[in-house]
Order: structure tokens, then C-alpha cells, then sequence
């Protein structure tokens, strides 16, 4: 198996200080629903984001499949990135270091 991350950013910043519009939450909404999914699937190793409300702001996705095509295709299918929501590129990545300790979850979206 090959690790990859990629990289979110929000195509429209004004969303992180005006909010979302009815759209962009639907797409957010799946997103995060899409991400849940692929890590009942064991192919997300970790998916998070900054707390930063500015052009800052980025997320990330840590999967763990066979081929940079299947990432690829993960990318492209997030609901985020498929309604134009959110930027995404893609990186071929390796953790380096995993800590087994037990880590306090915020899941709000």
C-alpha cells in the first residue's frame, strides 16, 4: 500500500467569516460524510483541518491505497472538490511517525 495526502483549500475564502452559502454546506456536509465513509473503509488514515478563518486556511487527508490513480480518484470524488468547494492537490507522502497514544477527537464539521 502507498500513503498520499492532499491538500484542501476553500475556493471561496469569505465562506471561513461569512459562512457557507446553501450550497457549499451541502458540499461540506458530504464531504465530511464522504470522509467518514472511507475511514469506516480503513483507506483515510487521518483527515483534519486548521482552526484558521483566513486564506490560511488549509486541510489535509492522509490515505493510505495501491495507486496514486485510486488517490486521485478519492480526490476528485469528495464532494468538496467535485462541487468546486474546496482546491485539492495531491502529494505522495509517508508517515514517518504514528503515535499509539489516545488522542482527543473534536469531530465537529
Amino acid at each position: 500500500m502507498n500513503q498520499f495526502i492532499y491538500q484542501l483549500r476553500p475556493t471561496r475564502v469569505e465562506m471561513l467569516s461569512e459562512g457557507p452559502d446553501e450550497q457549499e454546506a451541502l458540499a461540506i456536509e458530504e464531504h465530511f460524510h464522504y470522509l467518514q465513509r472511507l475511514n469506516e473503509d480503513k483507506l483515510v488514515l487521518m483527515a483534519g483541518r486548521t482552526l484558521t478563518q483566513d486564506e490560511s486556511t488549509f486541510g489535509i487527508v492522509i490515505l493510505e491505497v495501491d495507486s496514486e490513480s485510486s488517490a486521485t480518484a478519492i480526490m476528485q470524488k469528495d464532494p468538496a472538490v467535485a462541487k468546486g468547494v474546496m482546491k485539492a492537490v495531491l502529494y505522495p507522502f509517508r508517515v514517518a511517525f504514528w503515535s499509539e497514544r489516545e488522542c482527543s477527537i473534536n469531530s465537529a464539521t
